[in-house]
């Protein structure tokens, strides 16, 4: 393996800031690329150096492979960081790396393969002992062969992209009269945005919980699992809040998935960090769901909770070096909770909003963490991912933790455009959550008084403080009148009163 004193971060935002502090904490120098949009971003002066890799638009910038392996060459880069998103799941960057004699972060392409095929993930999850979801483990060919396998495993079920993923090209069909549309509406989403409009069959499940499991494997044989995940609350497919541990998993359950995960991990010779993700039935029985095969959004919270740095695993792991994780030690210590702060408007459908970072107060204190990619000033564009930051906290236990989300979410301030604090604080004071009581439909049952559209006082009274203030300062900067139209200026009545007491000259 390559001796890695260099790294080219190929992402942007709060993750690539993240990459590039753990490289500096590794003692490695870090390269920062940015599009046209990204030019004033934080993660941009946090490098070493800096290349631009082109305009706003994703395609011609952050998933253009040429311009990202040529950034790295030029700057004298050992290996590239893919993070999350963008191309850190694509098999054909990763052997591109390869093939550039650079080190991919990540685990070999012919793994990313296995596991981004779902069909092919769940015949080597099968041949390997974990459980699936019933369903099939080829695609289907058409909608008569799709309705076949919908009455062999029993209405409702799922239509599921072979290439899927955040949700695009699936379809719940709750019976047959509905299942030749929702065949043609998968196939047409999945080809639009995965380029392959295979489609398979899977049964769908009753209100399970989403729990996944965190594995790191390095280049010496150790495959080790890091404890669970709740991701349970979701919209459409895609998380809003997750923590961990989950109350739903005895030590004995998290013993049983966390063999599950590593058993799956070392079936396709997996190396770095990845994620198994299951659902979890509320008799205690899983079933996997899909393979993660890059960095998580969430891995903050299992950070917290087991005193692990994932990211600066990451890098030692690729560089060959062993991990400093031991399985069998790894027992979870108090909890933590993520809330995923994006541009968007909760009360109005989750509209994602764009516009200027006017003022951002950031909460600190006591187990909190700020995982953070803009600044005060910063656009918001519709070009990216609508994530500003996460916001994270520890506590000694789950109700301490909640507690501290919630004091923590009041002190954020964002004046700007719209986003999901609000939400979030609805949440942390709902009782169904404050139970745990929660499964992928939380937000389907719980959602409409959550959503309902009036703002909470302890998020609106802030703002408008800072409103007030924002507007003293224009008034501030604006360029003063003539002289001659000024008014006579006196000094205020508390002036003249400190005056009177000698406490003013």
């Amino acid at each position: 393996m390559a001796e890695i004193s260099r790294v080219l971060v190929a992402n942007r935002g709060e993750i690539a800031l993240r990459i590039i502090r753990a490289c500096h904490e590794e003692r490695l120098e870090a390269v920062a690329v940015y599009s046209q949009a990204d030019r004033l971003s934080p993660h941009v002066r946090a490098a070493e150096l800096a290349v631009p890799i082109g305009p706003a638009p994703a395609v011609d910038s952050y998933l253009n492979m040429g311009r990202l392996i040529e950034a790295a060459r030029s700057t004298g880069c050992q290996a590239i960081h893919p993070g999350y998103g963008f191309l850190s799941e694509r098999a054909p960057f990763a052997d591109a790396v390869a093939r550039a004699g650079l080190v991919f972060i990540g685990p070999p392409a012919a793994a990313i393969v296995a596991m981004g095929d779902k069909t092919e993930a769940r015949r080597r999850m099968q041949a390997a002992g974990v459980p699936i979801v019933p369903g099939t483990t080829q695609a289907v060919s058409d909608a008569k062969r799709a309705r076949y396998e919908a009455t062999r495993l029993g209405f409702p079920v799922l239509l599921k992209a072979v290439a899927g993923g955040g949700g695009k090209g699936m379809r719940l069909v709750h019976e047959p009269a509905e299942l030749e549309a929702a065949f043609q509406a998968a196939q047409g989403e999945a080809l639009r945005a995965f380029g392959a409009g295979d489609v398979y069959v899977e049964k769908y499940l009753q209100r399970p919980r989403h729990v996944e499991i965190q594995v790191l494997a390095d280049t010496h044989g150790r495959v080790v699992a890091l404890g669970e995940r709740e991701c349970s609350i979701q919209r459409r497919h895609q998380k809003l809040i997750e923590e961990a541990p989950s109350v739903a998993l005895s030590p004995a359950l998290r013993r049983r998935m966390s063999e599950a995960a590593t058993a799956a991990a070392g079936s396709v010779g997996y190396v770095g960090a990845g994620t198994i993700e299951f659902l979890l039935g509320p008799g205690g029985e899983f079933h996997f769901l899909e393979m993660n095969t890059r960095l998580q959004v969430e891995h903050p919270v299992t950070e917290l909770v087991y005193g692990v740095d994932i990211v600066r695993e990451q890098l030692r792991i690729a560089a060959g070096k062993p991990m400093r994780v031991h399985a069998g030690t790894l027992n979870p210590r108090g909890h933590a909770i993520e809330c995923r702060i994006t541009s968007e408007d909760p009360f109005n459908d989750f509209l994602p909003a764009t516009g200027v970072l006017r003022y951002l107060r950031v909460p600190s204190g006591p187990g909190v963490r700020w995982d953070g990619g803009v600044e005060q000033g910063n656009e918001v564009t519709l070009f990216y991912d609508p994530l500003i930051a996460k916001l994270i906290v520890w506590g000694d236990t789950r109700e301490i933790a909640i507690q501290r989300m919630r004091r923590a979410l009041r002190e954020l301030v964002i004046v700007g455009l719209p986003t999901s604090q609000a939400f979030h604080l609805r949440v942390m004071e709902e009782p169904t959550f404050q139970r745990g009581e929660l499964d992928i439909t939380y937000l389907e049952r719980v959602g409409p008084a959550l959503l309902a559209p009036e703002p909470r006082a302890e998020v609106v009274r802030p703002l408008a403080v800072v409103a007030a203030l924002l507007a003293e300062e224009q008034r501030a900067a604006a360029v003063p009148p003539p002289l001659s139209d000024r008014p006579t200026v006196r000094p205020s009545g508390w002036v003249d009163a400190a005056v009177r007491e000698g406490l003013r000259e």
